[in-house]
């Protein structure tokens, strides 16, 4: 039995720092799904966008505050298929141009660019493809449409037979619908086309645009507006709409599946819901000193040689200098409220002791979106208050080299989302394939992935999905995370390396062992791809793995009263 070809939608890939395609975790995630599926040699193509801008560059302005900078990016190493399509949104005819990254540049599968920055266009159809996650509506419902129509033409230009669209979120939807106006109407067909994965329970992620405006935009490729609400609503959902239109989805950890499950039940018509954990490639993340280093002493020299590097790029870009001998704890993902970057500094006074004593030191680094006042707030506030802190710092630019930095010269990867929001959170895997320990509340992948006192740190407790209000929870979280640091991380770092040392080492085969996007993408195959494209799933088994979907795959734990 042949592999199906599968064309892979994602408004971000991560493939490399000088390809500024992504924004963070969910580009990262991309990225290791497209190198492993080049690793492997398996028959997938990657659909994404050219941003001429990127996301941003972030940086610190004279006046001490973090800046949003747009800089242009010029590539001379894609390779251009002189191929065009068209695409009609907003009363305009956009084209479309597309270029490929071969897979020799980094070590990935066949990816293609689409971009409306060519000549030919207005201004306005250039500006559709300058920024990821623009914050005008229409440009970011233009990107979309661009993203997933212009994509399936331009594969079919190529003449790429794809078995299988992957839809990477809801951001790919269009391609759903070109395929529904090329089948005439018939959405069984479509069906059998199309899988997708749904990455957050978060409202802002599950994106809704009132339909009239998504109608003006060509989101639908001229599906009618009777049809195209029966599928998402007046008010349009682009998650709901895709659970209808695929004939699998899939959430991103084994907790996240019973989350998507409860949070969805309610949508007649939607497909099944499998849970497939996310990962990260290790022949990418993982630094070569840690896969080589077999003693306990040699695991720990090669960690503070990695400190070493670390501490002279922060102290070249921020002018403070960290001892590579201190415990260090590092916070970087994106500043969304909901992953709390400041639940470590809630009590200043228990956390000076710790800092003034040099009994750690912490790190702060990630990007905000660049319209979201409340993160760009929260950043400014942590790098104000880094001023006047011993022992912490907050690094700009949080992109792929420096992500690779810190989870190598790190010792602890602290996580602290309030729960259940963490649909996954990938960052702890590529750190922990570093010998880097995950200190993490009990949500997202953390749940099927760090046993504590094995291989890192969870903060769990009675009343752990009790009802109470969000600052109560907030600081039980604190206590928690602090007297986890000072009872039993502080005294194992300086006074057992031994077994800080074993720590490291399970961590690392743990991740090795399973949180490889190697494992992912053979997941996605026996899955998602080869039911769909072999006509596995009958309507009696859809039902049967409805009911399946409900049942936790794992007894760590239960999670009854999701409301």
């Amino acid at each position: 039995m042949s592999l199906p070809n599968v064309a892979y939608f994602s408004m971000e890939i991560a493939l490399d720092q000088s390809l500024s395609t992504y924004s963070g975790g969910l580009g990262f995630l991309a990225g290791s799904h497209m190198q492993s599926a080049g690793y492997l040699q398996m028959p997938i193509v990657g659909i994404t966008m050219l941003w001429s801008y990127g996301y941003y560059d972030q940086r610190v302005d004279h006046n001490g505050q973090v800046e949003v900078a747009y800089i242009r990016k010029y590539y001379d190493f894609l390779t251009d298929l002189d191929i065009y399509t068209e695409v009609e949104t907003f009363g305009e005819k956009v084209k479309v141009k597309a270029y490929r990254v071969d897979p020799q540049l980094f070590g990935a599968c066949p990816v293609y660019l689409l971009t409306t920055d060519i000549e030919g266009n207005s201004e306005w159809a250039r500006s559709i493809s300058y920024k990821l996650y623009d914050g005008n509506e229409k440009i970011r419902i233009a990107q979309e449409t661009i993203l997933g129509i212009a994509g399936v033409k331009i594969l079919q230009q190529i003449g790429y037979n794809f078995d299988v669209i992957h839809m990477n979120e809801g951001h790919a939807l269009p391609a759903a619908f070109e395929l529904l106006r090329q089948y005439n109407g018939d959405l069984e067909q479509v069906k059998k086309k199309t899988v997708f994965t749904t990455h957050t329970p978060v409202a802002a992620g599950n994106e809704v645009h009132w339909i009239d405006t998504l109608i003006q935009g060509g989101f639908f490729a001229g599906c009618p507006r009777e049809r195209a609400v029966a599928l998402g609503g007046e008010n349009f959902s682009l998650t709901v709409a895709a659970l209808r239109m695929s004939r699998i989805a899939n959430a991103v950890s084994q907790l996240h599946g019973l989350v998507a499950n409860k949070m969805w039940e309610w949508v007649e018509g939607r497909c099944p819901i499998r849970a497939i954990t996310n990962a990260v490639n290790v022949h990418y993340w993982q630094d070569h000193r840690i896969a080589e280093a077999k003693t306990a002493q040699g695991l720990l020299k090669a960690k503070r040689d990695m400190k070493v590097e670390l501490f002279k790029y922060i102290a070249d870009t921020a002018g403070k200098r960290f001892d590579p001998d201190v415990l260090t704890i590092t916070w970087a993902r994106r500043f969304a409220d909901y992953k709390r970057a400041w639940l470590i500094l809630m009590d200043k006074e228990r956390l000076n002791k710790l800092l003034e004593s040099n009994k750690i030191q912490i790190i702060f680094a990630g990007k905000f979106h660049p319209d979201d006042v409340m993160g760009r707030e929260m950043f400014n506030k942590i790098l104000h208050r880094s001023h006047t802190l011993k022992n912490v710092v907050v690094l700009p630019g949080y992109e792929l080299e420096l992500s690779a930095k810190l989870k190598r010269g790190s010792d602890i990867w602290l996580n602290t989302p309030l729960r259940p929001f963490e649909a996954s959170g990938t960052s702890g895997m590529s750190a922990n394939m570093n010998g880097t320990l995950h200190l993490s509340i009990y949500d997202g992948w953390t749940v099927e992935g760090t046993f504590d006192k094995i291989n890192g740190y969870t903060i769990e407790y009675e009343g752990l999905d009790d009802e109470m209000p969000w600052e109560e929870r907030h600081w039980k979280d604190h206590e928690c995370v602090m007297s986890k640091i000072e009872n039993e991380i502080i005294p194992t770092y300086y006074d057992n390396k031994e077994e800080w040392a074993r720590l490291m080492r399970q961590s690392i085969r743990t991740a090795e062992a399973y949180f490889n996007s190697d494992r992912m993408v053979i997941e996605y195959y026996n899955r998602l791809y080869n039911p769909i494209a072999h006509s596995e799933v009958s309507a009696e088994g859809e039902k049967q793995e409805m009911k399946m979907a409900e049942t936790p795959s794992f007894d760590a734990w239960t999670f009854s009263n999701i409301k």
